[in-house]
């Protein structure tokens, strides 16, 4: 059974950063690559971030510069680095993992998902 769980949401207020955390269970996946979405009431979900195994990562321009995801494939974690939140990142953050043709693909690339954790950012 694969098993993704996001770790680290909460409330903060704008500025403040928090790191979110996801544990990749079941097997090892370091040709996988990992990624983030979120999604806010109302809207469809979102890239954030993505990594491949090697280090290569892509950013959404919404969060360039204040988020940074990174990997660690001996233990199947992937991480987002949340800095200098604003209250339009308020959403629902997943973590997925999957094979997508490219770094900044849609969720229809990914194969397996989280259930998400909230960040709500105050002004």
């Amino acid at each position: 059974q694969v098993l993704l769980v996001e770790s680290g949401g909460g409330l903060v207020r704008a500025g403040e950063s928090l790191r979110l955390s996801c544990k990749v269970s079941g097997r090892t996946f370091l040709r996988f690559v990992m990624g983030w979405f979120r999604q806010a009431p109302g809207r469809e979900r979102e890239i954030v971030a993505a990594i491949r195994s090697g280090g290569g990562t892509f950013h959404a321009d919404s969060v360039k510069g204040r988020f940074t995801i990174s990997r660690d494939n001996a233990n199947n974690m992937v991480y987002l680095q949340m800095n200098n939140l604003k209250p339009e990142d308020t959403a629902v953050y997943y973590c997925a993992i999957g094979q997508p043709s490219s770094l900044s693909a849609t969720s229809r690339g990914y194969d397996y998902w989280g259930q998400g954790t909230q960040v709500t950012v105050s002004s």
